[in-house]
């Protein structure tokens, strides 16, 4: 089963050149259609829309050589290059899913250091690389102009959530975060269960994105502050008891937190969740309009545990408490840490 149902490998013989997509690529680069063709037996991460139109492309590449072609030349190292990065931007977050999936690759192959070249005049997506940490280090010289050359180092921290995505900090304060299973397969798309219905995660922006917004008034969420790290547990279905249906899945980092007098109006309040939360206009209205008090949690969707923990591992292997509040629960850093092994999260992700 794949969650990424429209988000998949292809090879490129079965990818359309032909496709509308591909033509300002072939204007940009005039051997791209040679350099695509060539590539027949590679595969690349297709993105495709309900009429089977590509709406997204993303080629990686695996490169274990010092970089020369570049000014100034990258030492010999193992990169990861994102070779060609392209999406029709229409508001829905999805370069934001392209960079992440990047990341998991490069975590996957234990691939510290990831590389694009890029037209400078690609600024929309040039500001999207530098938010996840990409920095500017050379440029590239090609027969279609000068290139900037951009490099992601994981686990070069800069104390800031966004830049050191996706790294998970566990130094800070950690809690456990409930969140109802109808809100939770659309929010964390590579988190779904084995047994859940793959259609509900399109391509719209609280899917797509890296920085996911919940909103709830559960009680201690108010101690919440950036840097501190979550584990996001699926509460129970009707399916069964929460020993067994309630499952531990993800793990975020607090961005910012904001509480309800924080915004002057509706409009502001609705401006600022909408894009990057699963509650509709009317859901946030309502809300707003209703509730005396809440809490909006602004969190990056770091990694989705390989293993998912049910609630009576968590209690028998982890040592969290049967009688505790499963909303919303301090975490020691011992819990969190044996959450993430339990889970199957790469070492190199936790910072502790």
């Amino acid at each position: 089963m794949n969650p990424d149902r429209n988000l998949q490998w292809e090879s490129f013989e079965n990818i359309d050149l032909g496709d509308p997509f591909f033509d300002g690529l072939k204007a940009s680069y005039s051997e791209f259609s040679d350099w695509f063709h060539r590539k027949a037996k590679d595969r690349a991460l297709v993105m495709k829309d309900e009429s089977g139109k590509i709406q997204g492309f993303m080629y990686l590449k695996e490169e274990n050589e010092a970089i020369d072609d570049v000014n100034p030349p990258m030492p010999f190292d193992r990169y990861l290059k994102i070779g060609t990065f392209k999406i029709n931007a229409h508001g829905t977050k999805l370069g934001e899913r392209f960079i992440k999936k990047a990341f998991d690759f490069s975590i996957a192959m234990e691939i510290k250091k990831l590389y694009v070249t890029i037209f400078p005049d690609h600024k929309t997506l040039i500001d999207l690389l530098i938010r996840y940490g990409f920095k500017k280090v050379g440029q590239k010289e090609t027969p279609n102009g000068t290139e900037s050359v951009m490099l992601k180092v994981i686990g070069e921290i800069k104390g800031n959530v966004l830049e050191d995505y996706p790294i998970i900090s566990s130094r800070n304060n950690r809690f456990l975060l409930g969140i109802y299973p109808e809100f939770h397969t659309r929010l964390f798309p590579d988190s779904i269960l084995h047994n859940e219905n793959t259609s509900i995660v399109d391509d719209v922006s609280h899917t797509n994105s890296i920085e996911k917004i919940y909103i709830c008034r559960m009680q201690g969420v108010e101690f919440l502050k950036k840097g501190d790290a979550l584990v996001i547990y699926r509460t129970k279905d009707d399916r069964g008891s929460a020993w067994y249906r309630a499952v531990a899945t993800s793990l975020c980092m607090v961005d910012e937190v904001k509480q309800k007098n924080e915004f002057k109006t509706l409009a502001e309040f609705v401006s600022y969740c909408l894009p990057r939360s699963v509650f509709t206009k009317e859901e946030l209205t309502n809300y707003f309009t209703t509730w005396r008090q809440m809490y909006v949690i602004r969190m990056t969707y770091n990694t989705a545990l390989k293993n998912r923990i049910i609630r009576k591992r968590l209690v028998e292997e982890v040592g969290l408490s049967k009688g505790d509040y499963w909303g919303f629960m301090k975490l020691t850093a011992y819990q969190f840490n044996r959450i993430a092994t339990l889970g199957g999260v790469d070492d190199s992700l936790i910072l502790d």
